[in-house]
């Protein structure tokens, strides 16, 4: 694609770069990244990435906007409370950066329709709400051969990690089943800083750049954890689990599942991202 004197203008800072470069400018306008959500981790990763200019960008959330989202959920505004998570975060995303594709989806992701959703995708972002997307996503992601950025956060602490399909763990090596809701603490007993969101999705935004651009390393096989309170970043090794059901040797699950979605999921005042 030979680019426009307004966008070698727009991306300028990044050009510049030597890293990136016109080639790697045009890497980013041809990457297609899907977020599921666009609350707390959702929010700031899709913004950055419409502006570095990812060329399409997919957003699923079958949310509406509520008051008490918009401590952390940086897409939406007081104006916004009532609306679809999906309508105020498109608005948004194309009055920043109009360049860009915004393809929304105001529906719950589930096992029925994730495949057919994430196939249109080069990578996936996990700005999911609770653990049984997560793991749905995660066990799609790695029998579709799609990179999956997780991240997650609740309270002073968030944690990030990227899965990228035979060459590294993925969220099951780490943790092998989806815990019980009722383990769970939700952001509404808990509560969680709300710039907290802000630190964690901007690494897997940061994460996905990489990854369009060929360049630096990863977080393949290691998790970051983030303390806000300590102000400490701890990097945790992973090995990739032989005995995985969905990634090891003789894997026993072939098919995504949504986990008893249904009974997990909780109402938006109670989520945690």
């Amino acid at each position: 694609m030979d680019f426009s004197e307004e966008q070698i203008i727009r991306y300028s800072r990044q050009i510049v770069l030597p890293e990136v470069g016109g080639i790697g400018q045009k890497r980013i306008n041809e990457g297609r990244v899907l977020i599921i959500g666009t609350g707390g981790l959702g929010s700031p990763a899709a913004y950055y990435l419409v502006a570095a200019g990812v060329g399409t960008i997919g957003i699923i959330d079958y949310d509406v906007v509520d008051l008490s989202n918009l401590q952390r959920q940086i897409l939406h505004t007081t104006k916004d409370i009532g609306r679809l998570k999906v309508d105020s975060a498109k608005e948004k995303l194309i009055a920043l950066n109009p360049d860009c594709n915004i393809v929304s989806y105001h529906e719950r992701l589930t096992a029925q329709n994730i495949k057919e959703i994430i196939n249109d995708y080069d990578v996936i972002v996990d700005g999911a709400d609770n653990f049984a997307t997560r793991f749905m996503a995660n066990d799609a992601c790695v029998m579709a051969n799609k990179i999956f950025f997780h991240g997650g956060v609740l309270g002073f602490t968030g944690q990030t990690f990227t899965i990228v399909p035979g060459k590294g763990p993925c969220l099951r090596c780490v943790l092998r089943e989806p815990p019980p809701p009722v383990s769970v603490p939700t952001c509404s007993q808990t509560g969680v800083l709300g710039v907290l969101a802000g630190t964690i999705g901007l690494i897997q935004a940061t994460e996905v750049l990489k990854y369009l651009l060929g360049k630096g390393d990863l977080l393949v096989g290691r998790l970051i954890a983030y303390d806000a309170l300590d102000m400490r970043f701890r990097e945790i090794r992973v090995k990739k689990d032989p005995d995985c059901p969905v990634c090891g040797d003789n894997p026993t699950i072939t098919g995504p599942d949504d986990y008893e979605l249904a009974g997990i999921c909780r109402t938006e005042k109670e989520r945690g991202s």
